[in-house]
């Protein structure tokens, strides 16, 4: 690493046993069953689940299109991040978590109204889902929708400087596969986006 100039910074490194873990850029590594586990941290859940918390707080006495925008900003882009590794049990925690935070919003906005008055006035069949929260043109988006893409193992024997035709097609694959699994769930759902 010295010879490109590189130097590791004493206070950021540290030595751990990989079956305890540790965690970096918002993702957690550990090696479980054998094999290397990564998937978003408990601090980046927190992180994300406190923010959905605050915009839903924020934007409470919004329209529910204004609210869909700025979460649907946040839930997307946080999907996106998270895709390639292991989180589809969280993108399902959190879309749960999410759908609890609207359902006090919805209620607290018709305190006198039933269970079924509210979910009927916010949350609307699409797709085979019951509780889709969405309005006539736009709807709330699932992170359970996002597509996990496996990243391909990389060739240990190759070096980024020297063999840079291995590195370059190995990028156009993973753009491919990456589009690919897109266009398929997006496929999937065409019904559940408002054209």
């Amino acid at each position: 690493m010295k010879e490109r100039g590189l130097k590791l910074s004493e206070e950021k490194t540290a030595t751990t046993n990989i079956n305890d873990g540790f965690d970096f850029l918002g993702w957690n590594f550990r090696k479980f069953k054998g094999k290397l586990l990564i998937q978003p941290s408990t601090k980046s859940k927190k992180k994300i689940t406190k923010k959905l918390s605050q915009t839903v707080r924020y934007y409470r006495e919004s329209k529910q299109e204004l609210l869909i925008v700025k979460l649907n900003q946040i839930t997307k882009g946080w999907a996106e991040y998270h895709h390639c590794v292991c989180a589809k049990s969280t993108f399902a925690l959190i879309d749960h978590r999410l759908w609890e935070m609207l359902w006090k919003w919805a209620k607290r906005r018709h305190p006198q109204k039933c269970n079924k008055w509210v979910k009927n006035r916010y949350w609307h069949p699409k797709c085979g889902r019951q509780w889709s929260f969405r309005t006539d043109t736009i709807v709330l988006y699932q992170m359970m929708d996002m597509p996990i893409v496996r990243v391909k193992s990389l060739d240990l024997n190759k070096n980024p400087f020297l063999n840079r035709d291995y590195f370059i097609k190995r990028k156009k694959e993973h753009e491919m596969k990456r589009k690919l699994a897109y266009q398929k769930s997006t496929a999937a759902r065409s019904e559940y986006y408002v054209s």
